[in-house]
């Protein structure tokens, strides 16, 4: 006769490390201070990428912002929150230089990406004297750069390699 009980299911799967409370301390004060604390970054960085984007897309109706475009200038993560007023931006660039490295340079290699399409964008606006050209190049590098802010802001909220691939293809 065969044993109808049923044995209890192991899991192969390991339990997830408890945290100190040291450790739930520094989330806690992470997350207070809209830091992710799985990735040691902040999306507050992203506003110096989303100001240009909004300049860009104001281009095509309103030629004159290409002046104010023409005035933003790239910032690494550090010298954008040693310059910003962010209220936490020691822990900000203190929780970066910390981040997995690993994490921090897939997202630095995009962020650079960004700053390169920008910056080659801004070279280009300055050579051209029709604004018909100036909203080509604005429109097209809008199209560029709002992907990888999306990009960022997964890999600075612990996104997924699904995550990216899904926004890569819509």
């Amino acid at each position: 006769m065969t044993s109808t009980a049923s044995k209890p299911a192991r899991s192969d799967r390991q339990r997830p490390r408890q945290a100190s409370p040291d450790e739930e301390a520094r989330a806690a004060q992470l997350r207070a201070a809209n830091i992710n604390p799985r990735t040691g970054l902040a999306t507050d960085y992203l506003n110096h990428f989303n100001e240009a984007i909004m300049l860009l897309e104001m281009i095509p109706d309103m030629p004159e912002c290409a002046e104010d475009f023409l005035l933003w200038y790239p910032l690494s993560y550090r010298e954008h929150f040693t310059a910003s007023h962010f209220k936490a931006r020691d822990l900000a660039i203190e929780a970066y230089d910390s981040a997995d490295a690993a994490i921090r340079a897939e997202f630095d290699n995009i962020t650079s990406a960004m700053t390169s399409i920008l910056t080659a964008v801004g070279a280009a606006m300055r050579e051209v004297r029709q604004n018909k050209t100036r909203a080509t190049l604005a429109e097209q590098a809008t199209g560029w750069v709002k992907p990888l802010v999306a990009l960022a802001g997964g890999i600075i909220n612990g996104g997924t390699e699904a995550d990216v691939d899904y926004i890569m293809t819509h």
